[in-house]
């Protein structure tokens, strides 16, 4: 049973948890840029609400609207004092959407996320789109609903960084025994950060595991309302490091995949053959800022004279409230300054595929995000997700785009 199929009565209660108090306001990006009440979450709370009555039809354009212009960044669960499970909520109420989208259009959503979440086939599109100077016009009007809009498609280059072998041993003595995420847009576009993830891991005594098998977690399917193509993903996943469950822990490096997998646990908990296998792999995930500055870093480092700033990726610091860690690690590092980075938790406007449904948005909470990041003096941004990384990247000019891991994995002495 997936979540779309709980009771619509537990679904209500969830919906009337929110007290509508408005503390959430000034922690929603889009209500920052728009100032309207209908792009807040209280506000698509309302509208969600009216969704559960059956009072939205597929007329309801505007409606429609303001629930897609959120980005489910989950800024709002850490402001809100009542506990509303804000990001369960707005993905169940995507999946509604979904069946209110024409055809065409819901069937360009999935055939993109289809395209992002299997390697072979993101390369593949990326060479298509570069042959065409960019992505095709008809489909780009398609995913945003809007003729005279055309999405953003920044293309970074694809890595060249060869495939992990399937074990990395430790250096030094074993401290621990973990399994890693390679990803889908982290192996194509960044299979460098994961080389670098697997080197520091294994520099702090850690032997690590990279099982061939693991495909796509489905983050990218539950957060866009694709729940049964996104829950099967998920069961592939568990099955997949099924066979090493020795584990100490799975360790992952981008931010949005890491919170789904820490949330199967929940997301299978009705389903009869993974519930129990769910929770247990759940348990283990970890990412690799939080793993290691667990299990202690104990490489040695030496000096990086240079001055960084951190941005918060909403699934690192929102949905896994994960914000110590990174910059702890990163303060380790001898002769680096780490300089504060103003609206450092508001969303870059990246938000998985949001900035091709979503281009108008997306591109102001770009540019916001980049003034802020100029604002500092550093040369280099620091952050934990491929889409923030990619997006950020290409709004920026002689300012480095990276990844902890690999600026962690730079200090390490040789």
């Amino acid at each position: 049973m997936s979540r779309l199929e709980d009771p619509a009565s537990k679904h209500e209660r969830e919906l009337m948890t929110c007290v509508h108090c408005g503390l959430c306001l000034n922690a929603c990006p889009t209500y920052l840029v728009t100032g309207s009440e209908a792009d807040s979450p209280r506000g698509r709370i309302v509208l969600m609400a009216a969704m559960h009555r059956g009072e939205l039809g597929d007329g309801d354009i505007g409606a429609r609207l303001h629930l897609d212009r959120c980005l489910g960044c989950r800024a709002c669960e850490v402001a809100c004092p009542s506990g509303v499970p804000y990001g369960s909520l707005v993905e169940v109420a995507r999946a509604s959407l979904n069946k209110m989208r024409p055809v065409a259009q819901r069937a360009a959503r999935f055939a993109l996320l289809e395209s992002l979440t299997d390697p072979a086939r993101m390369r593949l599109s990326l060479t298509v789109s570069r042959l065409a100077g960019g992505m095709p016009s008809p489909f780009a009007r398609l995913l945003t609903g809007e003729p005279g809009v055309v999405a953003n498609a920044p293309l970074p280059a694809e890595s060249k960084t060869p495939a992990l072998p399937a074990v990395i041993p430790a250096r030094g003595p074993r401290r621990a025994r973990v399994g890693m995420l390679v990803g889908c847009v982290m192996r194509v576009l960044y299979g460098d950060v994961n080389e670098d993830t697997a080197v520091i891991l294994a520099a702090n005594g850690c032997e690590v595991v990279v099982n061939q098998r693991q495909g796509c977690c489905g983050a990218l399917h539950l957060h866009n309302g694709f729940d049964d193509r996104g829950l099967v993903l998920a069961r592939k996943m568990i099955d997949a490091f099924t066979p090493f469950d020795g584990l100490d822990a799975i360790v992952v490096n981008s931010a949005g995949c890491g919170s789904t997998m820490k949330e199967y646990g929940h997301l299978l908990a009705e389903d009869d053959e993974y519930a129990e296998r769910a929770r247990r792999f759940s348990e283990k995930v970890k990412d690799v800022s939080e793993y290691l500055d667990e299990l202690g870093w104990n490489a040695p480092m030496r000096e990086i004279k240079q001055t960084v700033t951190y941005h918060d990726a909403c699934h690192l610091g929102h949905a896994q409230r994960i914000t110590e860690a990174p910059r702890r690690l990163i303060q380790a590092i001898p002769g680096l300054t780490l300089v504060p980075l103003t609206e450092t938790d508001v969303c870059c406007g990246s938000a998985g595929i949001y900035n091709l449904t979503e281009p108008t948005m997306s591109l102001k909470l770009r540019d916001r995000k980049v003034a802020n990041i100029l604002a500092t003096g550093a040369r280099t941004v620091v952050t934990s997700n491929p889409g923030c990384m990619a997006w950020i990247n290409s709004g920026v000019d002689n300012i480095g785009v990276i990844h902890p891991a690999t600026l962690l994995r730079q200090a390490l002495q040789d």
